[in-house]
Parts: structure tokens; sequence; C-alpha cells
């Protein structure tokens, strides 16, 4: 594999961006599982069907070898004793997760504990479930014995096929490295160094940019890669693409070519004897996304019609109070960074977007991302009350009608906030924005730094279920009931 630094291009792809899409963060682009779960699940199901039988066979060879005794425990007396025993050991051993990949599939000590603690817990549940009835010593002691050879066994037959299969080239994993020339070599011995890898392909650290990054993914996606491999150096200040990775389907590995420290936040995963940092997508994908826009479209259909009394005395109210357009129109930035028209009721008057520049100077919030100002002069007598109880953002309904919006997610904003962006803000935009969400119900205007509505933001990405959503929703009425934060 050493030759795959002279093969390999490592020349970014200028394919447009605009070409390239794929679906919100919940609605990953693969909808069924990974080309490489495939072999992690025949594997783990290998090592429990060996495991099951080999400590079936165990316990019929104690039962047989063991003293004889009319006890619930024999299989004489009790056949069925065999689901017990097995269903006891094997749930132990993958509660300790000795049926993960790698070094902990091989921990062979951790494996012999697992056994023991299983036999240990046998024996307290015979006592328990019989305390009157006689309890072959033997019969225990020798299956612990042989317990522990069975899996033992078990897992290092498995380990050996795996290896053989292996030499064969039959069961290797295509990833995809991404490093800077000074890094490249030392990482891919690295990954040398596990035979199970075939690296497909090497970038830059330039190919993460936000700019190459959708001929970036583009090409992992052609070239089939389960998994992807960054340097340390390449991803520190991008951490937040790990999602991208994740919602492609692709296992993040960031590996220290140097002395780096490890950070919070993934999973530990060896390679080589170093640690590096794991962040692995969910198996299956797609389909709570498909529940989520069906449970938008249908809740905000109903909406509009039990509430179409309200429009219409809204409508009338800021019709009388001052001229202008009944509704306002305003370009956010959404999906993916696309661009459309959000839909309000006018709350301002109508030059207000004119004027917004003269109070610039009495913005609250302190990096000025957003605009917030109390008692802003701009709003309507009607526009008060309607901005009280956040009556202005009904007509978003419709924008979650149209799939511009969700009903619950990163509020989107104007083209004057969003061009004030640090890089690892855009990543509000790879989900639907949201009429509601945790910004919303953790404090709305009250929040001054729009770095802490970026970390609710990202925690409700990280996080989100359709549960979160019901749970935000119903925050949201509290919220808007009690006007914590509104003006």
């Amino acid at each position: 594999m050493n030759h795959t630094l002279s093969n390999v291009s490592c020349n970014h792809l200028h394919t447009p961006t605009s070409s390239i899409s794929h679906s919100d963060l919940r609605a990953p682009a693969f909808s069924i599982v990974r080309k490489g779960a495939v072999f992690k699940w025949a594997r783990i199901a290998s090592l429990l069907v060996l495991d099951a039988s080999f400590l079936a066979l165990a316990w019929l060879a104690a039962n047989h070898w063991g003293m004889p005794a009319a006890s619930p425990w024999g299989l004489e007396a009790n056949p069925y004793s065999l689901l017990p025993v097995v269903g006891v050991i094997v749930s132990i051993i993958a509660a300790r997760g000795l049926y993960a990949e790698g070094d902990r599939r091989r921990d062979y000590v951790g494996l012999a504990k697992a056994v023991m603690l299983g036999n240990a817990l046998l024996l307290l549940i015979a006592f328990f479930y019989a305390p009157h009835q006689f309890v072959s010593r033997s019969h225990f002691l020798l299956f612990l014995l042989l317990s522990l050879l069975a899996t033992c066994s078990a897992h290092l037959l498995v380990d050996l096929g795996i290896k053989l299969l292996r030499r064969q080239g039959v069961i290797t994993y295509p990833v995809f490295l991404i490093a800077d020339l000074e890094d490249r070599r030392p990482a891919v011995d690295l990954i040398n160094q596990e035979s199970r890898y075939l690296i497909q392909g090497v970038a830059s650290a330039r190919s993460l940019d936000r700019s190459e990054r959708a001929a970036t993914f583009a090409r992992l996606k052609r070239l089939g890669i389960t998994e992807a491999f960054v340097t340390w150096d390449a991803i520190k200040r991008r951490l937040f693409l790990s999602w991208h990775f994740q919602s492609r389907g692709i296992t993040l590995r960031v590996i220290p070519v140097r002395d780096e420290p490890l950070f919070e936040g993934a999973s530990c995963w060896m390679i080589g004897g170093l640690a590096s940092l794991s962040f692995n997508p969910a198996m299956l994908t797609g389909i709570d996304f498909q529940i989520k826009r069906i449970f938008d479209f249908c809740c905000a259909l109903l909406i509009l019609m039990l509430a179409s009394p309200l429009y219409l005395a809204i409508m009338l109210l800021i019709k009388l109070d001052s001229p202008g357009p009944l509704f306002y129109k305003q370009t956010r930035v959404g999906l993916h960074g696309n661009r459309f028209e959000v839909w309000k009721f006018r709350s301002m008057v109508v030059d207000a977007d004119q004027r917004q520049k003269e109070l610039e100077a009495f913005n609250k919030t302190k990096d000025g991302i957003l605009f917030k100002m109390e008692d802003d002069p701009r709003i309507t007598r009607v526009g008060k009350f309607l901005r009280k109880y956040s009556l202005d953002e009904l007509p978003q309904l419709f924008n979650v009608l149209m799939g511009q919006m969700s009903l619950v997610g990163p509020r989107p904003l104007p083209l004057r906030d969003v061009e004030k962006f640090a890089e690892h803000h855009f990543i509000r935009h790879e989900v639907l924005p949201g009429i509601t969400g945790l910004w919303q119900v953790s404090g709305r205007s009250d929040i001054e730094d729009f770095e802490d509505v970026i970390k609710l933001d990202l925690q409700y990405i990280e996080r989100w279920s359709l549960c979160l959503d019901l749970s935000i929703l119903l925050k949201t009425v509290g919220v808007v009931l009690k006007k914590s934060g509104a003006y």
C-alpha cells in the first residue's frame, strides 16, 4: 500500500458548488446501511454465533463430566437451562464492548473478566432461584474453565479468519486521507499498519475549505468512501465539519501524526498504537427527517386552517394602523446557503430597511452579527403587540408548507447578518431553518452574543430528534405567553 502517494492524485476537483447538493443534515444522503456496516455486522454476528455455540457446548460438556445432581440447572431436568446461561454471558460480553472493532475485540483479559463475571452472576441466580436445592459445584467449576476456553477460542478464530481474508484482499475498507504535505507520509504509514484499509485518495487540508468542500464530498461519494482520515492540523480549526462527514454516512477519524493533544466530543479509537478521534455516522438515516417533514406539513396546514380568523383580524389591524403592505418579505439564508423570501406580518414602517443603517449604533449585540434594539422607533403600534406575542411570525407557516422552513430549527438570518459570519457559523445552514428553536426558548432577544446562539444551534443539531422538536414547540408556547425577551 506504500505506493498510494505516487498513484493517487491530490489535485482538487473544481466542480461548481451549485451543482453539488445534498439533503438536510437530519436527512443524510445515504438512506440505507453503509457499505462498511455490512462487514461490521457480519463480524459481530459471527462472533455472537460462535460465542453462543461454544458456550452451549461448554455447558453440555460440564453437564456430562460434572457430578450428576437433580438440579433445575441440569439438562436432564431442564433442557432450557442453556438459554439463560448463554444469554447472560453473551450479554455481559456485549455490554463491555468486546464485540467492537480493532483492539477491543482482541482484549482477551477483558473477555476473561466478562466470562468470570457472567459465571458469578449465574451462581448468584442459581442460589436465589432455588436456595433449597443442591447445585453441582463441579458442574459450575468445569463450565467456568470451559467457557473461558470457549469464548477466547471463538474470538481467536474470528480474528484469524478476518486476518486471512484481509491478506486475500476480501475485507478492506476504502478510505480517504486529508492531510497537509508534511503530514502525509507519516499518516499513510500509520494507516498502513492496519491491514484492513485501502487508501483510495489523498487531498490537502484546503479541500475542507468551504469553497472546495462540495467538490471534495462529491469525490468521496464517487470513490465509495466509508471512512475518512483527517490529520488534526487539517481539521482543528474546522472541527464542526464532522457533521458534514456524518451526514454523508462517512466515519471521520482524526489521527495525530505528532504529539498533538486529543479533545473531548468523540469516541477514542486506536490505530498503530496511537489514539485517534472517531465521529461515527448513524447506521440508518433519513427516515426521521421524512417523518418530521410530514409532521411539519400537517401541523402547518392545520394551524393555518384553525387560525384563519386570527390572520384576518391581524391583517385588518395592520391596515388600519399604518400605510403599507400587509406582509413583509425579506431575503433570508436557508438550507445550504440557499436564499428564499421569508414571510412575516408587517410590524414596522415601510422604509424600515433603509433606516436600519442609522440605528446600527444602538445595536445591543456584542459582535454586531444580529441586530437587536429595544424600543426600535421603526416598529408600529400594532407591530409592538404582534412582536410581543410573536404573531408577526405566523405567515412563516407558508414557508413551512413550501419546504423552505421547518417548525423547529435555527432561525434563518438576513443577508446583513450572514455576511458577518465566521467560518464555523455556516454549520447553521446544514439544517432547515425553523420558526422556533433552542435559541428562542433559551432567551430570545436577551441573548446578546452570537456565539451563544451558535452553541444552542449546534446543541440542537447534535441532539436532534422528534421528541426534542416537540419539547421545543411546547416550550415556545410558554415563552410566547410570558413575552420573554420579546421586543
